[in-house]
């Protein structure tokens, strides 16, 4: 039997993907007589064949997926025949749902593009491809389904490959071989004989072309790489590194180098299972011991020595986003790169990619479904190869950080070599020295609340009484930094974002410079504050949330901007026409409203106080 093949079937709405594969389940003899009785059934009740059973039912599982027609999630099913076994990604048509769709190409070896003969090739369908082509998928069949519904044309055949094979060829997709068909009737669907109704098709017929397609075999030549996914440490006489070696071949004595450590050393036995064995090959999950004692933690890659990975932060990346929220530049993110996950920015989108036409387009954030070309800061460097060259070790999720849901996949390209002649400065006067000197441990103080909540207030009081009592301080304030740090950037979610980046940044100098800085930020979003508390040490970064009611904010209005804003007159305004994201545990807690301003004061200043009399903590 030859290596088993994982395929896809995507394309647009109702082009009858669950149909066909179900023509194939039941074709091959995969459903057994309670399956059919059962779908028999619901054919009566949810299907659109009148009385001849619906074999889409077999695919579409959910009861919104029967009760609308349309396949939602992605549905995988197992067949084989005597030549091959397969695993089948079901995806969903609907735009609603393309990012189900790019979660069964990550792993498929092939594909099967539909269109409906009636409709052509859809946006949709080319939304598809490019994602194909994305996530590596080179073996393509074009079926052009429900041809039954033409009068089995040819014209009509020969016209939409030529528009597929067209589109796809700006793809790298150039091998795409088109087959006329009818999931319905099943003509060339499984049938080892070419249909009556197209004796001017040659070709094989669905299921011959998927037992024929080859798939990538592992080749023994190529370098080791064996991502850690876990240290073994059964008893105290033993310590292996298990993983599963997405390229290469490895053998007890070869040399090896850790990455991102780079520290060397050789292998001195292999298992698979609880076997020991002199060799392991690409796919191979195996338990390796070293001949001397070297650390590995889940997430490193251990290489051949002779050719080991290349190491970067900072790459050029392909980018499906996946959430409703929209990809902000630089928002914080998480990134997950096989086994190892750090914090990740888009630091720019370099262009969209429109799904008709492939042209390059101007972007400042992505929303769901979008297909963009980026760069990628990370937050310590990790190896890496280019997808192109291996899916295990270039292929990323980005997660958001707060929720922990999955926003986006991507692809790594090439790692950007501008910051491989950048190295840190040591300086002879450190953080320490410079907090001895003022007397005071440093902090970063940071309000954050609706416009008139009171943070500028509070935030100048708090200055006020520090540097009375002889604390070096300094307040950056958001509409203050406008005028000249940031006056360059608007209020979208992406400005928005950025502004709160760099005065972050700017704000983790100051207390490197020793001082108390003390931030009034709306920042309304929580990803950006989480952002800026990670760049400090533990118990450098207060939190002050000054909780306001939106409707006390309004009454003060001391800049008149709410009026404005619900005039429609300013866009984008915090409260009224853009989220207000409350901190969840801010380290204080004023209540705008309720609390005098004398005594929040004076709570927020002792706090600092307690803060600024410990002892300054060493790098």
């Amino acid at each position: 039997m030859s290596h088993r093949l994982r395929f896809i079937t995507c394309g647009s709405v109702d082009d009858g993907k669950s149909s066909l594969i179900g023509r194939l389940l039941f074709d091959t003899k995969q459903i057994f007589d309670d399956q059919y009785q059962a779908l028999q059934k619901d054919s009566e009740r949810f299907g659109t064949q009148g009385a001849v059973p619906d074999l889409a039912l077999l695919v579409d599982g959910l009861q919104a997926e029967r009760e609308q027609g349309i396949t939602i999630d992605v549905a995988y099913r197992f067949f084989s025949t005597p030549q091959r076994a397969f695993i089948v990604a079901d995806t969903p048509g609907h735009e609603q749902y393309t990012r189900n769709m790019a979660t069964g190409a990550s792993t498929a070896d092939a594909a099967v593009v539909l269109v409906d003969a009636r409709k052509g090739v859809l946006t949709q369908t080319r939304r598809h491809s490019r994602i194909l082509a994305l996530m590596g998928v080179r073996q393509v069949v074009l079926a052009v389904n429900k041809m039954d519904m033409v009068d089995w044309r040819q014209p009509t055949f020969d016209a939409i490959c030529a528009d597929y094979r067209a589109f796809a060829s700006e793809l790298g997709l150039n091998e795409v071989h088109a087959i006329p068909m009818s999931a319905l009737t099943g003509d060339n669907i499984s049938s080892a004989s070419i249909s009556p109704q197209t004796p001017w098709y040659h070709g094989p017929s669905l299921l011959q072309w998927l037992e024929a397609v080859p798939t990538a075999q592992p080749t023994a030549n190529t370098p080791l790489r064996l991502p850690v996914q876990l240290v073994l440490r059964p008893n105290a006489e033993f310590r292996g590194y298990g993983g599963r070696i997405a390229q290469g071949t490895v053998r007890a004595g070869d040399a090896i180098v850790i990455l991102p450590s780079t520290v060397r050393s050789t292998v001195k036995q292999i298992f698979i299972g609880d076997e020991a064995v002199l060799e392991a090959r690409t796919g191979d999950s195996v338990c390796i011991t070293f001949a001397d004692e070297r650390d590995a933690s889940r997430g490193d890659v251990i290489c051949s020595a002779e050719a080991p990975l290349d190491v970067a932060e900072q790459f050029h990346a392909h980018v499906v986003w996946m959430h409703e929220s929209p990809l902000i530049p630089g928002r914080p993110y998480l990134m997950k790169l096989r086994h190892q996950t750090v914090q990740a920015t888009v630091t720019s989108i370099r262009h969209q990619i429109d799904p008709n036409s492939g042209a390059h387009l101007a972007a400042r954030e992505l929303a769901l479904n979008d297909i963009a070309a980026v760069h990628l800061g990370l937050s310590k460097p990790l190896p890496y190869a280019p997808y192109a060259e291996n899916r295990d070790l270039g292929g990323f999720i980005l997660i958001d950080r707060v929720s922990n849901a999955t926003v986006g996949a991507g692809t790594l390209d090439f790692a950007l070599r501008r910051d491989h002649n950048l190295h840190w400065q040591a300086l002879a006067v450190n953080k320490e020295a410079r907090a001895t000197l003022k007397n005071q441990t440093p902090c970063c103080v940071w309000f954050t609340g609706l416009s008139g909540s009171g943070k500028s207030t509070l935030a100048s009081l708090l200055e006020k009484r520090l540097h009375a009592q002889g604390r070096h301080t300094y307040v950056l304030d958001g509409d203050n930094v406008r005028h000249g740090l940031n006056r360059d950037l608007g209020f979208t979610e992406a400005d928005r974002a950025e502004n709160v980046r760099r005065v972050a940044e700017v704000a983790r100098l100051m207390v490197d410079a020793g001082l108390v800085v003390i931030v009034a930020f709306i920042s309304p979003f929580r990803a950006e504050r989480e952002f800026a508390r990670g760049l400090f040490t533990p118990g450098e970064f207060v939190e002050v949330f000054v909780d306001t009611p939106l409707d006390e904010c309004e009454r003060r209005d001391p800049k008149g901007l709410y009026a404005l804003a619900r005039a429609g007159q300013i866009p984008n305004f915090t409260g009224i026409s853009s989220p207000y994201e409350a901190p969840t545990a801010p380290e204080l807690h004023v209540g705008g409203a309720t609390e005098p301003m004398d005594a929040a004061l004076e709570r927020i200043y002792r706090k600092i106080v307690r803060l600024l009399t410990q002892p300054p903590e060493k790098p």
